[in-house]
Parts: structure tokens; sequence; C-alpha cells
């Protein structure tokens, strides 16, 4: 379909897409097998400029929105879901620094960011918040002009690959979520550590990692935004984000159709190729119906939250759920057109359906989302 893309987005589709036919696709299969982060295609993705789209121009970045960030991420996790979380986490751990932070947090940390420098990462959930975020116990305490740190962080992507965490902590934990401000930590700072390295299921070549703060010193400065707002720039961070989780899913599920379709046409059996039979026409069918349906809504959200709207919770949470579970089912579907062969690492589809899982769970889980949209909704009929 044609979505009537501008010229630079164009190019950002076309650029990634160089990238991932190049660069992902060929080394994929390795860098899961081995549990390796990217570095190299990270570095490959930097000197395209890909880092900058969502800096803004006066930090030396492209000033592009969700929409731009969407597409990039889109034909990057049609190579690797891996690769492509490891490059949209750095996005995540900025974005409390644009939306909230102070000019000297962005003129220090932003245009690094934008050349591909550095990564950042998003500090926020702990062994005992995850769905409910307001459960962090991780603290900072003023002593005289430094802020000091305790707590651990858990399932943190890029984590001891990035240089700059936002970390989410309570410097009020008598008011919960009240009492939650955000500060910027580097790698280095004295008490700041990694834990173990997480061996996962699926997005193998990311980095997913404990982060260790004991009796952390920061400068004071380094606080992101007012004190006790870090809640709500928290929620503002993954709206935003969110429809790059779904444009994961639209990428990964395009990659999974691409090889379903072309080994149903190479495959015979009964003297046919399989594509030629109707059960498998309808499997192949229902894949390319729900892709398409998801990359509409995807696009559509991500262009109304680009326009920065006053409520963006509901369409956030719909792209993210419906892309999501799409790309699960999806992959699940390739795997059975494959059928043997599709259970083989010899064949992609069957890393990408363990890729998918994890769609439908980091960001905010498929059933909060869920309960997002219903809330929203309460509050439009009321």
């Amino acid at each position: 379909m044609e979505y009537f893309l501008t010229e630079e987005q164009q190019m950002i589709v076309d650029t990634a897409r160089e990238i991932t036919n190049e660069k992902i696709i060929p080394v994929r299969a390795e860098l899961d097998e081995k549990n390796e982060f990217p570095r190299e295609i990270l570095k490959d993705i930097a000197k395209a400029d890909l880092f900058s789209i969502f800096v803004p121009e006066e930090y030396g970045g492209f000033g592009g929105g969700c929409f731009d960030i969407a597409l990039a991420l889109e034909e990057l996790a049609r190579g690797c879901v891996g690769v492509a979380t490891s490059f949209a986490a750095s996005a995540l751990g900025i974005y409390p620094v644009l939306i909230a932070g102070s000019e000297e947090l962005k003129q220090k940390y932003l245009p690094s960011i934008a050349t591909g420098e550095k990564y950042a990462a998003f500090g926020l959930t702990e062994a005992n918040a995850g769905s409910d975020a307001s459960g962090i116990q991780t603290t900072a305490v003023l002593d005289g002009d430094e802020w000091v740190l305790n707590g651990t962080k858990q399932w943190i992507t890029n984590g001891g690959e990035a240089q700059i965490y936002t970390i989410i902590a309570l410097t009020d934990p008598q008011k919960g979520a009240r009492g939650a401000s955000i500060f910027v930590v580097e790698d280095g700072d004295p008490g700041f550590s990694y834990g173990k390295k997480e061996d996962k299921m699926g997005i193998r070549s990311s980095s997913t990692r404990e982060l260790i703060l004991k009796d952390c010193r920061i400068p004071k400065e380094r606080m992101v935004g007012r004190k006790g707002t870090g809640f709500i720039t928290v929620m503002k961070t993954l709206d935003i984000s969110r429809p790059g989780i779904a444009a994961l899913g639209v990428g990964l599920a395009q990659g999974a159709l691409d090889e379903a379709v072309i080994y149903a046409k190479q495959r015979v059996q009964f003297g046919k190729p399989i594509v030629s039979f109707q059960a498998v026409q309808h499997i192949l069918a229902d894949m390319a119906i729900q892709l398409e349906a998801a990359r509409a809504l995807v696009y559509s959200a991500a262009r109304h939250i680009a326009n920065n709207p006053k409520n963006m919770s509901k369409a956030s949470s719909m792209c993210k759920v419906f892309a999501t579970d799409m790309a699960m089912k999806v992959t699940t579907d390739a795997v059975q057109v494959l059928g043997g062969y599709g259970y083989m690492k010899e064949y992609p589809v069957e890393k990408m359906m363990r890729d998918a899982k994890i769609l439908q769970i980091y960001e905010g889980t498929n059933q909060i989302q869920r309960n997002v949209v219903g809330q929203e909704l309460n509050k439009e009929y009321s």
C-alpha cells in the first residue's frame, strides 16, 4: 500500500533497509547463537545517521518524530528484532531528557546520542516493579550537592553497553509514585555497577542486565525535571515509545511472511509447490491481511503521536497490542507453513517466533495496555 512518505522518510526506510539486507540478515543467526551484542552493526547504523532521527536539530539531530523512528525500526526488525531493540533502547533511554530535561542536560547528552557515539538505557523495572511500576524501591537522597542512589534495576535493555542511563528513583518514598524522580547516571559513576547478563529465549543479541546502585553519587544537576515528577515523565516516555515496539512487530511479521511465501513457492509436495494448495494460501493470506492492518494502525498512531496531542495513551496502547499480538500469530503461522523445517535453527522463522514473544511483554504487557485502552474509553463515555 502507498503510505505517502515524504522524501526524507523514504530515505530513512531505504537506509534502514540497506543496513538490514547487507549487515543484519547475514549475521543474525550467529548473533542469536552467541548471545552477542551487535556493536559493529550499531556502528553502521550510526554512520548512516539513524541515531539522529529522534534528536532535535538544535542538538545535532534530524528532528524527526514518532513516525520517523517507527519507519526505521520496522525495517531493522525485518532483519532482527534483537538488533532493532538495541537501537530502539537508546531512544527510550534518552526520551526523559528530551521531554523534561534541563537545557544543560540536553546540551550535554543529546549530541553524543545523535552521532551514535554513546548509547542510552531506561532504568525503570525492578524485581518488584514490573507491570506495577509504582512498586519501585530504588531511592535517591540529596546529600549536599550530590544525589545518593541505592537500589537494583532488573532486565534493563542495553545494560552494560550504554554509557547514559535514566534511572527512576524515589525521592520521597512516603508519597509512592508521586515521590518518584528521574536521574541521569553515567557508566563509571562511583557506586554504579552491573549485575548478571540475562540468558533470554529471544532477542538474544540485545543486552539485558541488572543495574546496581550502591551509594551511587551523582551531581544534583543530573535530576531530570522537577522533583516528584518522575512518573509523569515515565508515562509520557512510554506513550511516545510504544508505537516503536509496535513497529518492531510489523517489521518482524514482514520478515516472517517473506520467508513463508518464498518457502511455499519452492517446497514441492504431491507434485506441486505448496503455495498452490488452498490451505496454505489461506494461511498466507491471513498473515498478509493481519500484517497490513497492523501497519496501517501503527502508522496512523505514530503520526498522531508525532503531532504531540494532549492525550496519546489510547492510540499508543492500541497499536502496541494489535501489532505485537499480530507478530506472535504471524511468526507462529510462518513456522507452520515451513513445517518441520520451520522448527529447525537452519531456517530463520524459529528465531522470529522466539523473538516475537517479548514484544507482548516489554514496555508494558499487552494486558496492561488493554487496561489503558479500557480506562480511556471509560473517560470518553463519562
